[in-house]
């Protein structure tokens, strides 16, 4: 099928809401491990999809969903020993009193449920959400959504903070705002239900807190009755290679824990998991039920990632390639002036372009450049930031040593190419 013949059926078939990544779009046909192949079978290494968490179409994931989809799909009426054994698998993983799950399709529907968890819980409907944080398309996350939300459309119970970049003069004191966001929800007669925040602030430019940032803003807002959420859609299941979760570099423990996209590793699989104390008052108040969520091919799915993650030493992976990656960075970064700041995790990373480094000025045409450039040279990343400006480096958790070679000489020629 011809690019354009396809391109052109899409705009006459599907709505214009939709974006495609890149000037020229991509049409891929097959994915395997970090890498990805077009219709004409060039390869593209991957260092974008964060979903497909254990590489795409991996083995083990795949068997493992044809063979429980030929025997049996329900949902979560019926008792089912998979979806049992997938929510104590999950429960497992995670530190303190979370262990009771309720599972979604998306991280936008567990990040919404997680709302009707906090208001049934505080009594509050008032959300503190970091600037230019995105959590997800329904309805109502989408108002606290502001790198989404237009401005005027955000509502009233909504007070943003500031996300904590010390290069940008807003560091870890940022999560100080936090008492005084709630507080100026109260003025405006809207009690506090939960403070949502990214465990690693991608749309903010790949930020990640310093543990005493998350301490001093679910400190906020428990006083403020509500509940502290960290939503680990992004950030969650190994990808900064310290733990299976971000939040628990920070040695605190949230009240709700949501999760999603490397879950099922392309297949839609997401989580609310939050203590029983939570979920047992949720309960008296409410049912939950999602006539896909929970069933047992998504269960089957997830006991295979984890299995997948347990069995290849994927943490472990994580935590040496991106050692490896972020010494391969910061060679780039000794001899390229428009690298204002690197930043990042394990196999999460961001690099900020600027005109200059001393003036600081945000550079989107060089990111944007630089993200075109290398499509052309088989590489494929993206651009994020307020600024546009923020290379971001977001592989499947696969990724190897010689594919941070292969990024780190492709990024390395295209900003020859830029001088």
């Amino acid at each position: 099928m011809n690019a354009a013949d396809l391109l052109e059926r899409r705009r006459r078939a599907m709505s214009p809401a939709y974006r495609l990544f890149y000037e020229e779009p991509l049409h891929v046909v097959r994915g395997e491990g970090a890498y990805l192949y077009d219709a004409r079978g060039k390869e593209y290494l991957d260092c974008y999809n964060n979903v497909a968490s254990v590489g795409h179409c991996h083995p083990r994931v795949v068997a493992a969903m044809a063979e429980q989809s030929a025997l049996l799909n329900t949902h979560t009426r019926y008792l089912s020993e998979p979806v049992v054994r997938y929510a104590e698998r999950l429960a497992e993983t995670l530190p303190g009193e979370l262990g009771v799950c309720m599972f979604t399709c998306s991280g936008s529907e567990a990040n919404d449920l997680a709302f009707r968890i906090a208001k049934a819980v505080s009594g509050g409907e008032g959300v503190v959400a970091v600037d230019f944080a995105y959590h997800g398309t329904t309805n109502t996350v989408f108002g606290f959504s502001p790198e989404e939300c237009p401005a005027e459309e955000l509502p009233d119970s909504l007070q943003t903070v500031a996300a904590p970049c010390d290069y940008r003069g807003a560091g870890e004191s940022a999560a100080d705002e936090v008492a005084g966001a709630c507080a100026a929800l109260n003025r405006k007669g809207h009690r506090s239900a939960l403070f949502i925040c990214d465990t690693a602030f991608s749309t903010n430019g790949v930020l990640t807190p310093p543990p005493a940032y998350f301490r001093t803003a679910y400190r906020g807002i428990r006083a403020a009755g509500g509940l502290a959420v960290a939503d680990e859609v992004q950030a969650g299941l190994c990808r900064m290679g310290e733990h299976t979760w971000a939040f628990e570099a920070a040695g605190i423990v949230p009240d709700i824990v949501t999760m999603g996209k490397p879950l099922g590793n392309g297949y839609p699989l997401a989580a609310v998991v939050t203590t029983p104390e939570i979920a047992k008052e949720f309960a008296q108040k409410h049912s939950y039920f999602n006539t896909f969520a929970g069933s047992p091919v998504a269960a089957s799915v997830g006991l295979a990632v984890l299995d997948v993650i347990e069995e290849e030493g994927i943490l472990q992976n994580v935590r040496d390639t991106g050692r490896y990656l972020e010494s391969g960075l910061k060679e780039l970064e000794k001899r390229f002036e428009r690298i204002g700041d690197l930043r990042g995790k394990g196999l999460f990373r961001g690099i900020e372009l600027v005109r200059d480094r001393a003036s600081r000025e945000a550079d989107p045409e060089s990111a944007r450049k630089i993200r075109e450039r290398l499509r052309a040279d088989g590489v494929l990343l993206g651009v994020t930031g307020p600024r546009e400006n923020v290379i971001k480096i977001r592989p499947p958790l696969v990724f190897s040593r010689d594919d941070a070679d292969r990024l780190i000489e492709t990024l390395e020629r295209a900003l020859q190419w830029l001088q």
